[in-house]
Formats: C-alpha cells, structure tokens, sequence
C-alpha cells in the first residue's frame, strides 16, 4: 500500500537543453576543439563543423521533454520530424512537427534525438538495423535512456561511417566501463548530466514535497506510478466519484449479513465510463476498511481484495434512464446480496438513490440510521419520539418504498450517535 511517486516534470527543461547542448556540441566538435587548444595545439581546419540551419532533426517519443526540444530546434531553423505512435498528427501540426513512421525519419534525418519512455517495444530501438537505414552521416544524441540504444550497432555504425558522431550522456550500464563507445574518437559522452542542474535538483525536491503533502491530505496523488488507475490533472475532479464509491462501499459492508465474496460494478454515463477504475478503487477501499484489520488505501485496496478472496467484475453501460452518471454496486456473500446506487449532485454532492427496489435520495454523511420496516401509519412518530427521549436529532429522514402497504426503507441522517440502547 506504499505510494510511489516520480517527479517527470521537474528535470524536463535541464534534458532537453542537454539533448541541444550534445547536438551543438557534436555539429561543432566542441570537445575535441577544446582539448586540443588545451594541449596549446592550433588546428582550426581540422575542426570545422555544421550548422543546424535548415538541417532535419528527427525526435523519436515526442512527449514533454522531445517538444521541448523540438521548440528549441525550431529557433535554430530546423525542420522537425518526430516519430511516436501515441501522438496524433494533429498534435505535430499544431507545433509545426511532421509525425512520420521510424523508417522515413530514420532515413530523413541528418540529427536523431532520443525522448522515448523505456518500454519492451523501445529497447535496442536502435539496433542494426536501425542504423543500416539511417542517412549516411548523421549525428545521433541520446540523453533519454541507455538500453534504448544497441551499442554495439552504434559503434559499429561509427566506424563505418553510417553515424558521423554520437553525442551520448546515458548507456546500457552505468557507470559504462565496458562500453564499446568510450574511447571512441567520434563520441562525445557525458556522466549521465541531463537532470543535474541547480534548478533541476531544486524543483524534484520542492515537487515531490508538494507531491507527498497532497497524497496525505487525499488531495491528489499526482505522478504516483503504482495507481491501479491514472491520476491526471483532473483528479479534483475525480476524487468526489472516488470518495462516492468509498461510501457505497463502507455501506455495503455495514447493511452485508455476511463477509462479501463478489463485487460487482456497473457505472452508466459518459463522465462515469472514464472513472471505472478509481470508482472501483474507493469502492473496494470502503468495503474492505470495514471488514480487515490490514491498512487499506486506493493503491492497494484491489490487490487485498484478490487476496481475500473477493471476485470484482466491472461494466459501462452508455447512458442511464434517470440520472447523468449512475454507479451501482451489487455485493454478494453466502446466502445474499444487496444492490447499491448513487450518483453526484452537481459533480460534487453524493447521494445514495437506490437500495435494491428501494429507490430515494439520502445523503450519505455523518451518522446515519438505516431502517427497513412494513409501511404503516405511525412509523416516522414513533422513531422520532424514541430518538428525542435520549436526546438523538434527526437532521433529515429519507424515505422509499416498493408499494403502498408494502416494505419502506428509511434513511435517518442524525446529529450525534445513538448509545447502543436506543438502536
């Protein structure tokens, strides 16, 4: 049930202005410049270099820190080539990118970039074959992560002359002892610099602190990689169809006759269909506070409910006849079963609308007395009376009913708890 949280966002600026440094660097053999002037040696002509104007940079991942580069590429009159399946063509339009397949940019482009999450898919992403259909003479900048980069293939490419230079900062092991790319004359290779700036360290310190604090206050939970959901930018949003769930589920577990063995989620609405799986999360995190003795929170609430034996299925339907965004819950344990609905006010106010052919509108606060009983007159007098003669107020009752005459379940919302007598 540990969180664990990364901060993405506050080392994105020092890697992409390391990604252009290494480019700059390696188009104007800065390295080797500098260590030959230092050796009070004079040999302009062997260091003449290239201009990124009007050259093809082609970005493979182009998520934040690859457009950020590509921003800072376009201010040098370079064309952007960008190569991510997870990004729409419209998006590269917008800032002046042609998304294209691997091949083309691979084949197009005189600088290749690396800004690509490690994944299975990305692994050795360049490889042999890879740097076999690269344009003869580019230069090659990884300052994402090393084990996307076969390399061996990239040294061999460097011999052979298909990579004019790689500018490196990350490797498959570090520190990189072994690699075939150190010591090679047209390698210009940094310790692993793209976060280490003063402004970098800074802002992962001061985010993850912020990070922490609103996950204790419940707030947001931003950047935790170990959700069994996405926590984006509107998880305010989120979080009131997450705390919904969480009382229908503390419900369930008081109203159960018996330990629950199945979960059963539907949701109904367009804004519901996209929350499944945090609904389901406080849903099984209300239930199972009640019933174990184990810490229970959002991250590890599914996993405790595997492990206690409690099967979770989950269903969208398109819309609901009575409300926007509906969430219903059947529970079931030996010999039994209840179904619960709410929904929010307004996107923000909860309210339980439905228990099993009950159907009525309780807000699900504070303490409440949940009574089932045959619908006759004098019921509501008689309750009321009890509660007032040990000083119990009723701040709202609730009521639904299957049919005249019938059964009636009540919802009491009270001001202060009942003693075990008056109940």
């Amino acid at each position: 049930g540990i969180i664990i949280m990364n901060t993405p966002q506050a080392n994105s600026i020092a890697t992409a202005e390391q990604a252009m440094t290494l480019m700059l660097a390696a188009s104007r053999h800065t390295a080797p410049a500098h260590a030959s002037l230092k050796a009070r040696e004079w040999k302009r002509s062997q260091y003449v270099g290239t201009e990124l104007y009007r050259k093809v940079l082609g970005i493979i991942g182009f998520g934040r820190i690859g457009r950020l580069v590509a921003k800072r590429a376009q201010a040098f009159g370079v064309e952007i080539l960008a190569y991510d399946p997870y990004v729409s063509e419209e998006v590269g339009q917008k800032l002046g990118v042609t998304l294209v397949d691997l091949e083309d940019l691979l084949a197009q482009s005189n600088y290749i970039s690396l800004h690509t999450a490690l994944l299975p898919e990305t692994e050795n992403i360049i490889n042999a074959q890879a740097v076999s259909q690269m344009k003869p003479g580019m230069i090659l900048i990884n300052a994402a992560r090393g084990k996307l980069v076969d390399e061996a293939a990239v040294a061999e490419g460097l011999k052979n002359g298909r990579i004019k230079t790689a500018a490196i900062d990350v490797y498959q092991k570090e520190p990189p002892l072994d690699s075939p790319l150190i010591g090679l004359p047209n390698v210009l290779h940094t310790p692993h610099l793209g976060a280490s700036t003063e402004e970098a360290q800074r802002d992962v310190a001061t985010q993850i602190v912020d990070q922490v604090l609103d996950a204790l206050r419940g707030t947001d939970f931003r950047n935790a990689i170990n959700l069994p959901f996405q926590a984006g930018p509107d998880f305010a949003e989120t979080l009131p169809y997450m705390e919904l769930g969480e009382k229908l589920g503390s419900l369930h577990c008081y109203l159960a006759e018996g330990s629950i063995r199945r979960v059963e989620i539907e949701v109904r609405g367009e804004t519901v269909n996209e929350l499944i799986k945090p609904i389901a999360a406080g849903l099984l995190k209300g239930i199972l506070e009640k019933s174990i003795s184990d810490e229970v929170n959002y991250i590890n609430a599914p996993l405790l409910a595997e492990e206690h034996g409690i099967s979770v299925a989950q269903t969208k339907t398109a819309t609901s006849l009575d409300y926007s965004n509906l969430i219903s819950c059947r529970v079931t344990w030996d010999g039994g079963q209840r179904t619960l609905s709410g929904m929010l006010f307004g996107g923000v106010e909860p309210r339980i609308v439905q228990v099993d052919d009950f159907k009525l509108d309780a807000r699900p606060d504070g303490y409440v007395l949940v009574m089932q009983n045959k619908d006759i007159n004098g019921v509501i007098g008689q309750v009321g009376t009890i509660l007032a003669a040990y000083k119990v107020n009723i701040a709202e009752w609730r009521m639904g009913r299957d049919k005249l005459g019938g059964e009636a379940l009540s919802f009491i919302n009270l001001d202060s708890e009942p003693d075990k007598d008056v109940v």
